[in-house]
């Protein structure tokens, strides 16, 4: 489900990216991290 909101955190996000782009590794690593662990929890 493709929100107004998710639309604003996603064009913010990006230019933060653009901003600071070793924000990017920590936010992949981030989102590795919780898929991993709503995985085993699961």
């Amino acid at each position: 489900m493709h929100t107004h909101a998710q639309s604003v955190v996603a064009l913010i996000t990006g230019i933060l990216i653009l901003i600071v782009p070793r924000l990017l590794n920590y936010i992949v690593a981030l989102y590795l991290v919780i898929i991993g662990i709503l995985g085993i929890v699961s």
